[in-house]
């Protein structure tokens, strides 16, 4: 599945910014391990402030670099990590499937994240940790209501399993290609394509793993 970064990096059609949003703990970062890496760390340590992560894919014959940004859920760091938002095309809003208070702090970060995003910016929830299917606290009822009254896509995951996470990364990053092929998305400040990195003072992790290929359907097309 993966393939050499040098086959793409002379020909990135487009830069899609997405964001892991919710509670210290519901697994975030393993979850973008899981997708950017293939990998899941036992031991996983709290994020400080905000890391990334970047995939390339393609998607329609266009060669697509998702840059994943993970940020930190301790309330200390909510306004460094408001500021990254911006930009943002595609969210991911993660709760702990075993703990209702992380499912019950998500219409906290819905808000936050809409009143700090761009107002057509990609939505999606996710229940992790679905292979504590015992210590369930959040009934798949429950979030998918929430999902429906939002007009949020929804999915359970298992970071540690890897179920589903690929398809949650890629049902966001093949509907944000929609909404942008189609010219759809009023946003002017944005410019989704390859030179919208220029300038910027961010360096980019050496991980960079790469899949190509479309998903075909999910919960948003």
């Amino acid at each position: 599945m993966s393939n050499s970064n040098n086959d793409y990096d002379t020909k990135i059609d487009y830069v899609f910014k997405v964001v892991l949003i919710g509670d210290s703990a519901v697994g975030k970062s393993q979850l973008l391990s899981r997708f950017a890496r293939n990998e899941f760390t036992i031991d996983s340590k709290a994020t400080i402030g905000v890391e990334f992560q970047t995939k390339t894919l393609i998607l329609d014959h266009k060669v697509v670099k998702a840059q994943i940004w993970d940020t930190a859920g301790q309330e200390r760091y909510r306004a460094v990590t408001s500021a990254y938002y911006r930009g943002a095309v595609g969210a991911i809003l993660v709760y702990d499937m075993t703990k209702r208070q992380t499912f019950e702090h998500i219409a906290n970060w819905l808000e936050e994240l809409r009143g700090r995003a761009d107002k057509n910016i990609m939505i999606m929830l996710i229940g992790n940790k679905s292979d504590l299917g015992s210590l369930r606290a959040v009934p798949i009822e429950d979030a998918q209501e929430f999902a429906d009254k939002e007009n949020l896509c929804f999915m359970e995951t298992s970071a540690l399993e890897a179920t589903n996470v690929e398809a949650v990364f890629l049902t966001v990053l093949k509907e944000i290609y929609r909404i942008i092929s189609k010219k759809s998305l009023a946003a002017k400040d944005i410019d989704y394509k390859a030179v919208s990195l220029k300038g910027t003072k961010l360096v980019v992790p050496g991980q960079e793993s790469n899949s190509s290929g479309m998903i075909g359907g999910g919960c948003c097309a």
